[in-house]
């Protein structure tokens, strides 16, 4: 028999094998998969080639976030302080943010015949705001190909219209950064007065326009435009994103218009005709665009809370724009209106709204509001800044519109990293970062009804 050895074990133990596996909802995944995207950003911002003067890192992450959000705001002038490598980063970030990195996976994966899981898929049809992965293959496919149709066909145009100014090379870069930046609503300009240059210029404003006008009508309404083809046959979303949007623009246009007539700052001075084409591009503009043909800071007051109204109304839903988004904000206005008639289901051309719908917008508008009010609190009590400059400021940044009256540049490191907070926020949705925050768990226990004084 073998004497037995105390440092030699009869038995060995296998060890488990633990696998950590992280479950995390589809907005958190969203949220986090921006914040990855713009540290990476920040990070190649940093880099020597990529400006004339060294970027420091909270400037570098605000100018990344503001690029991925499709924001605009900026601390640092695009066109004189960032090189042409820095220009084109800030470029691409704009692409990759204002049609979703998502959207590239998905074509990506299908493209390469992957097979997606179920967590997978649930992720997609969240980021695609769809019901079923055949949508969210056929959404995706759409939004790469006519984005990239209608890019080209703005980059065209723009190098045709700058070709006497600045020669065939340097026109086609200005048509690529441009073009890029006006279809995505981000609202970056290479110089420091943004197209104020061309307030006169027909064909600048309305390729400009028309490029953030459809990108931020939304890719859906798109989709069912190019399938129906026929006003009838058009689904009730559509319809009513393209009746909104025609209307509030209008509207826009003439109050802005009026206001503005009369102020030598903005409109006064300027003949007639110019004075509907810049009014014209200052009303649609807000809609999460970014870019200005006229001194934000000079605007009258009466001017300066339209502009407020009409960014943090925003664009449509799967766009490039944010804001509360139109189908949400003409949601709201129906509840209230099916209240005040007192009629018990909100209607909208003789179709219901589902109530979750009602809850969501209700929710949406509460959590935007509340975020808002909370930045502007922190603002007012670390910044030195007018009360109007900061509100401003606030609602820009969650509806991702970029534009400001000045007081960006003159920010606080804690104050910019408020800002950056609501960039990001605005770009995923309030709704999607409460999500994120804080999983619903839907109650199975029915309560009895409470009575509770409203009004």
């Amino acid at each position: 028999m073998k004497p037995w050895d105390p440092n030699v074990k009869p038995y060995k133990l296998a060890k488990r094998q633990s696998k950590l596996h992280i479950q995390l909802s589809p907005p958190a995944v969203l949220f986090l998969g921006f914040i990855l995207l713009i540290f990476v950003g920040a990070g190649l911002l940093m880099l020597p080639i990529a400006s004339t003067v060294e970027t420091p890192f909270i400037k570098a992450l605000f100018t990344a976030t503001s690029a991925v959000t499709v924001t605009g705001l900026v601390v640092m002038d695009t066109g004189s302080h960032f090189t042409t490598f820095g220009q084109i980063v800030i470029a691409g970030l704009i692409q990759a943010g204002g049609l979703g990195f998502m959207t590239f996976a998905v074509v990506a994966a299908i493209s390469l015949g992957a097979r997606l899981g179920l967590s997978q898929q649930i992720l997609m049809k969240e980021a695609l705001d769809q019901t079923s992965m055949e949508k969210v293959v056929q959404t995706a496919k759409f939004v790469l190909c006519y984005s990239f149709v209608i890019e080209l066909v703005g980059f065209v145009l723009l190098t045709l219209v700058w070709l006497d100014e600045y020669g065939l090379r340097e026109s086609a870069y200005q048509a690529f950064f441009y073009t890029l930046s006006a279809f995505n609503n981000a609202g970056f300009a290479l110089r420091s007065d943004s197209l104020s240059a061309y307030s006169a210029s027909v064909s600048v404003n309305m390729i400009i326009t028309a490029l953030f006008i459809i990108g931020g009508i939304g890719f859906a309404v798109l989709i069912d435009i190019k399938t129906n083809k026929r006003w009838c046959k058009l689904s009730v979303n559509t319809r009513i994103v393209l009746l909104a949007t025609l209307t509030i623009n209008l509207v826009a246009f003439l109050l802005i218009w009026l206001l503005e007539a009369n102020n030598p700052a903005t409109l006064g001075t300027l003949p007639v005709g110019e004075q509907a084409l810049t009014a014209w591009f200052q009303a649609v503009t807000p809609r999460t665009a970014g870019f200005n043909t006229l001194p934000i800071e000079h605007l009258t007051d009466a001017s300066t809370t339209l502009t407020i109204l009409l960014m943090f109304i925003g664009g449509g839903s799967l766009s490039t724009a944010s804001g509360l988004k139109l189908g949400t904000f003409i949601v709201l206005i129906m509840t209230t209106y099916t209240f005040l008639r007192r009629r018990t289901q909100v209607t909208l051309l003789n179709r219901t709204i589902p109530q979750v719908q009602v809850l969501k917008a209700l929710s949406l508008a509460i959590i935007s509001i509340g975020m808002i009010f909370i930045s502007i609190f922190i603002l007012t009590a670390i910044e030195n800044a007018p009360f109007l400059d900061i509100v401003f400021e606030v609602v820009s940044a969650l509806s991702t519109v970029g534009l400001s009256r000045g007081l960006t540049g003159q920010l606080s490191d804690t104050g910019e990293i408020v800002i950056i907070f609501m960039m990001i926020v605005g770009r995923v949705g309030p709704l999607s970062f409460a999500y994120f925050i804080a999983t619903p768990k839907p109650r199975k226990v029915q309560y009895a009804d409470a009575e509770i004084q409203v009004g």
